[in-house]
């Protein structure tokens, strides 16, 4: 199905372009491809210098409205001059903070500046002629997300990921944002049970699974070189390196593997604050020849790397459903990860990967070991992990079902 051209819609994100979040770049592109009109603003400038940024995310750049952009007085300047002109908006918008509650003056003023924020892109949609608004996230940018829908009277919609805005859900106000939202889209079976048991069965209608996936280009032929035999065991982990990622206990499960007497290396892609305690763990189980820290990675190379692997690990204590695992089983990576949250909707244990409780470092290290020393297991459930991702997690059939949805939805909002 082609979405009509009157199907316009802003993407408000907290941050476009962003390494971490490729999939807001696919969405975005893969919707327009549909034939809807979409417009993407950010609260915040990309986590790179424009001049560092691929092409295609250069572009898109380069046509995002961004929030914060130019000094803060001028951005006051032009909020006030808002308010000026738009009374009755400004004062919806202070009434829909007043009536937040149990926020303490601190936050009250932190929901004041999301007001502000909120003026800014209501103002940007009007001038656009954009009438509805869709976040990704239950977090800070979709409390400026509701401002807007409250304030400018515009109906908007979300996107819940999880894990964190489940996690704190009163903090995060998401009861206030998913009463606010004319529909709810949710990236996993496991997301919508969390938003269902906290809201009323009248409401339950407002919540749609739509899920994620792999770009075409991963879809394409895996292209997997063939592995030396007498090369150590590779194993790659992609993911901020915070605490909730368990990188410290797949290092530990790489120095049991390598205490058995199985040559065992690891890779870990991406960066964070945890970065300087895990080379220091590493450095305490006598495995740092054996493990690079890759730091943070574009794209294209995080790919390169995960093509060279053979296991894919990711031992997470929450999650939402990872697209970096979904990429691996499409290059036909064989993945150990954790029966947390939506993970066991994309793998299936046994069958696409191997899943162990979250923070069994005994069971970590015993899947890791069973693929290590098993290349027949390995290449079992690498192509089945491909099969499953083609059927369930591919993007391009997942963009043209979420086409459909908002064209029916927004429809639905104008009607």
């Amino acid at each position: 199905m082609t979405a009509p051209a009157n199907t316009r819609i802003a993407y408000l994100l907290s941050r476009y372009p962003a390494i971490s979040h490729t999939f807001f770049l696919h969405e975005v592109l893969g919707l327009r491809e549909k034939g809807l009109h979409i417009e993407t603003a950010s609260i915040n400038e990309p986590d790179r210098g424009r001049d560092e940024l691929p092409e295609m995310e250069a572009a898109e750049a380069a046509k995002t409205f961004y929030v914060k952009a130019g000094s803060k007085g001028k951005a006051a300047i032009r909020v006030l001059s808002i308010a000026a002109k738009h009374p009755a908006v400004f004062l919806r918008g202070v009434r829909a903070v007043l009536n937040l509650p149990s926020l303490t003056v601190r936050k009250r003023a932190l929901w004041m500046a999301y007001l502000a924020e909120a003026l800014l892109t209501g103002d940007w949609m009007r001038r656009r002629n954009l009438p509805h608004l869709h976040v990704h996230f239950g977090g800070p940018v979709a409390s400026v997300g509701m401002l807007v829908a409250r304030a400018w009277q515009v109906p908007f919609s979300l996107t819940i990921h999880g894990p964190e805005e489940l996690q704190d859900y009163s903090s995060h106000h998401l009861a206030e944002k998913v009463a606010a939202a004319n529909f709810v889209l949710c990236i996993s079976d496991f997301a919508k049970s969390q938003l269902m048991q906290r809201m009323v069965p009248a409401d339950w209608h407002k919540l749609h699974v739509v899920r994620l996936g792999v770009s075409g280009d991963l879809l394409a032929s895996p292209e997997r070189d063939a592995r030396d035999r007498s090369a150590p065991v590779h194993v790659v982990c992609v993911g901020r390196l915070v605490p909730e990622k368990g990188q410290r206990l797949l290092l530990e499960a790489i120095a049991h593997i390598r205490n058995r007497g199985v040559d065992v290396r690891a890779t870990l892609v991406g960066d964070g604050r945890e970065r300087t305690a895990l080379q220091a763990r590493a450095e305490e189980l006598g495995i740092t020849p054996h493990v690079h820290f890759a730091g943070s990675r574009s794209h294209a190379e995080t790919v390169a790397i995960v093509r060279t692997a053979d296991i894919f690990a990711l031992p997470s204590f929450a999650e939402g459903i990872p697209v970096a695992l979904m990429e691996a089983m499409a290059l036909e990576v064989p993945c150990v990860s954790t029966s947390v949250a939506g993970i066991p909707e994309l793998i299936r244990n046994g069958q696409d990967g191997l899943l162990t409780a979250p923070a069994n470092v005994d069971e970590l290290t015993l899947a890791l070991h069973s693929l290590a020393v098993d290349r027949d297991l390995r290449c079992r459930l690498g192509t089945s992990a491909r099969a499953r991702v083609m059927d369930a997690y591919n993007l391009p059939k997942n963009h043209a079902a979420l086409a459909t949805l908002f064209e029916e939805q927004v429809a639905g909002t104008r009607a």
